[in-house]
């Protein structure tokens, strides 16, 4: 899979896709990650289930989507008039799950990577895999005999040891790393005493997180070889090279784009002049170069 640059969307903010190629050009991006798609149609967790915090926000959507044979027939289309690199992102609740949706995908030659979401707070054994690097291993061991191309395993900050996780879908055969989604968190209504969310824990994400999710990426860079895409509160090109720095090789915009329907280009305009400023001619030349001893 080939990155023209380096500023892609993060999956969940832009759909499948049909929405956003009317607002901005496509090919302008480094890749697209489509909203999650599982084997059968989800209607997501009941409202509410989004919830403003200071610098960030709190989701608890579900997964919500029609299902791989509807993303067959009306989202992969959208991408036939477009070359921006196609990555899918899948989630299930079991390996079978898993399987099948690569199986589905194996033979799309659009798809060109699969962004393995093993780190969902929002649904019922969203997190199982991730939180487990044996579970891990055993999904990318397997997943890696049922699709040939690029392999990216998406880490969640919930887990004991992130870097064990990474190491395990590592060893067994992904080609890629992307970390981190989102923290779990709550939110509530002093009034009511209730919770802000219908389901009283959601996932956080937006600038909040971005010390953390920095911390992360150095963390796993540290502990594998294998390329990172780093994401969690990216909101400037400033942003985008501080992941860079710690070890990122590409970067992922998601919450910005709720508030600017363009984020993950204007983050690709700054990173550019950063780089200009810096004398910065390669991000290769600068990967992994924080200094900290």
């Amino acid at each position: 899979m080939i990155i023209l640059n380096p500023v892609m969307v993060a999956s969940g903010t832009y759909g499948w896709g049909e929405e956003a190629s009317e607002l901005i050009d496509l090919d302008k991006l480094g890749a697209f990650v489509t909203k999650t798609i599982t084997l059968r149609p989800r209607l997501g967790n009941p409202p509410p289930r989004i919830c403003e915090t200071p610098s960030g926000l709190l989701n608890s959507i579900g997964l919500q989507n029609e299902g791989i044979e509807c993303f067959l027939k009306k989202g992969l289309p959208i991408f036939e008039r477009f070359t921006v690199p196609l990555i899918v992102s899948i989630a299930g609740e079991s390996v079978e799950e898993f399987l099948k949706l690569a199986e589905a995908l194996e033979n799309q030659p659009k798809v060109k990577a699969l962004e393995v979401n093993v780190s969902c707070p929002n649904v019922k054994k969203g997190m199982l895999f991730g939180t487990s690097p044996d579970l891990t291993a055993e999904l990318v061991s397997r997943l890696r005999k049922a699709f040939s191309r690029t392999i990216i395993v998406k880490l969640t900050p919930n887990a004991p040891d992130i870097t064990a996780v990474a190491r395990a879908a590592e060893r067994e055969g992904a080609d890629v790393l992307s970390l981190v989604n989102t923290f779990l968190g709550m939110a509530i209504d002093v009034r009511t005493r209730h919770s802000r969310l219908s389901t009283v824990f959601g996932g956080l994400s937006g600038p909040a997180i971005k010390p953390l999710a920095l911390r992360y990426v150095w963390e796993v860079f540290r502990a594998v070889k294998i390329p990172i895409i780093g994401m969690g509160g990216i909101t400037c090109g400033q942003d985008a090279l501080e992941f860079i720095l710690a070890g990122a090789t590409a970067v992922a915009v998601g919450s910005a784009s709720f508030r600017r329907y363009d984020a993950p280009l204007k983050v690709l305009e700054e990173l550019v002049l950063l780089m200009e400023e810096l004398k910065i001619e390669s991000l290769a030349q600068v990967k992994g170069s924080f200094i900290y001893e």
